[in-house]
């Protein structure tokens, strides 16, 4: 279980990001940096208790229209060999000392609790506080047997694939979109999905899709 601090980082999480989010493809305010509000998100549990798992919903109120994204982040207690690439960036953190925040989808720890997530081995916890599930982050369609885990990604202009030699791809959505209510099947092709919901600049709650996943010769 993780253990959520009430305590300081230096940068913010939200710092870190307006730095890092404009060298991603999916990005969509071009070269200027956004302006960003916390607007939702969850965690997963590591079973080793070592790396924490976040997934940050953020709005970038630049410009007339808001774009939100989702940004899976895991934080470790040291340098992860051979991951400079994923790394977002360091902080500082007023219990744990220094952590280093990785793209979560670069990090097997993370790809591997959300695909727990996707077979319901595992529960999606509230954002801000220990040992609290959140339920409105919902699961459906698991599909069949166990996932493969063993997931390379790669980013394109809507999000990330986390695809596997089996064929298996699990699709993260960056850039997030509401669904219209009562809506409620899934695309064509999707065999499971992950949704939860987050806020709106106006303060309204919306909801919409988070990650799905295809098995092999669908589309």
């Amino acid at each position: 279980m993780a253990v959520i601090h009430d305590t300081t980082l230096e940068p913010s999480k939200l710092d870190l990001l307006t730095s890092w989010l404009p060298s991603r493809p999916w990005y969509r305010g071009g070269a200027a940096e956004p302006e960003l509000t916390k607007a939702g998100g969850f965690r997963l549990d590591d079973p080793r208790g070592e790396v924490g798992i976040e997934f940050i919903v953020a709005t970038d109120t630049r410009g007339p229209r808001p774009t939100t994204y989702l940004v899976p982040l895991t934080y470790r207690g040291a340098p992860r060999e051979g991951a400079e690439h994923a790394l977002v960036g360091t902080m500082e953190h007023g219990v744990l000392g220094r952590r280093w925040a990785y793209d979560g989808c670069q990090d097997s720890v993370l790809t591997g609790q959300l695909a727990a997530l996707i077979e319901g081995r595992v529960q999606a916890q509230d954002q801000n506080l220990s040992d609290v599930p959140d339920r409105e982050v919902i699961v459906t369609g698991t599909g069949d047997g166990s996932l493969p885990t063993d997931f390379t990604a790669a980013d394109d202009r809507e999000g990330t694939a986390l695809s596997t030699s089996q064929g298996t791809t699990l699709r993260v959505h960056r850039v997030l979109r509401p669904v219209p209510a009562g809506s409620t099947l899934p695309p064509q092709g999707v065999i499971g999905e992950v949704s939860g919901s987050w806020q709106m600049p106006d303060g309204t709650r919306v909801r919409g899709v988070f990650a799905v996943l295809r098995s092999a010769g669908r589309t």
